[in-house]
């Protein structure tokens, strides 16, 4: 998403940069790449296709749909039959695939039944479009009913080291073995990458979770931002964070952080902090 303009809307302020950041994720080793029709909309599809097609054996591009867009930061759900359709084979044109490995639905829409939207990703996943199937923003409950359409191979839910709401989620996911995708997974940290930020002018405050995170920043000679990113990583094997990211630099900070090893006290003071600040 952070491949796009403003709001999501549009194209980045510095194309040749996100170009270069699609370019060096390969390089850096990262196979896994997380973006939706509605990123634009159609744009992040569009540079990831300019960018690395012919893709490198292994690279898992995760994609989405079932939302509209008429502006920045203006997203409206739709799970309609023919909007979902749309979408899907849109995807695969602009991504230069013949099936995508794995399609998420964004939203599931209240006003469309759900056997409807699930029963459409089911046909589609049958005619070889669609490799794996997964969902976005759901509780237990809607994962379970969606299982009796398809296998859930992932769920990607709102999920950082602030924001804990889908706990239970992360735990079914994890016995489930699903792959979960915490979106936002630096929200909370609220800062760049570079120990800037609300979260330092909060330490400087002496607010309890913001000086926790620092002071653990500082023990590893690492930023905030990784210190999250180290903390969803160790919290489950089933986690993929998705810190998004259109700049070269902040991608190899972000992958840094699965260098930085976590006490197990460190872990669990993390795991306390909850949804504070």
């Amino acid at each position: 998403m952070r491949i796009t303009g403003r709001g999501a809307w549009g194209h980045p302020p510095d194309r040749e940069e996100s170009l270069a950041t699609l370019r060096r994720l390969v390089d850096a080793g990262v196979n896994l790449i997380d973006t939706a029709a509605s990123y634009g909309p159609h744009i992040s599809e569009e540079l990831i296709a300019e960018a690395l097609h012919p893709y490198p054996t292994g690279l898992v591009i995760a994609t989405k749909g079932g939302y509209t867009r008429s502006g920045p930061d203006d997203w409206t759900i739709d799970g309609r039959p023919e909007r979902l359709a749309a979408d899907l084979d849109g995807s695969l044109r602009r991504l230069r695939l013949d099936h995508i490995d794995l399609y998420q639905l964004h939203r599931i829409d209240p006003a469309v039944p759900e056997e409807v939207q699930f029963g459409f990703l089911q046909r589609a996943q049958q005619q070889g479009k669609i490799r794996h199937l997964g969902l976005s923003e759901v509780g237990v409950a809607a994962i379970q009913r969606a299982q009796r359409f398809f296998d859930v191979a992932s769920v990607q839910n709102r999920y950082n080291l602030t924001d804990r709401r889908w706990e239970d989620v992360v735990e079914f996911c994890d016995r489930q073995r699903i792959a979960f995708l915490p979106w936002s997974p630096l929200d909370g940290v609220k800062c760049s990458h570079s120990l800037a930020g609300r979260w330092i002018r909060a330490a400087r405050r002496a607010l309890t979770p913001a000086s926790t995170v620092a002071r653990i920043a500082r023990r590893h000679d690492a930023t905030p931002a990784q210190v999250a990113l180290a903390w969803l990583l160790h919290r489950s094997d089933v986690m993929l964070p998705i810190p998004g990211t259109s700049r070269r630099r902040h991608l190899d900070e972000n992958i840094a952080a699965m260098q930085l090893d976590l006490t197990c006290e460190e872990f669990a003071t993390l795991r306390h902090i909850g949804d504070v600040v």
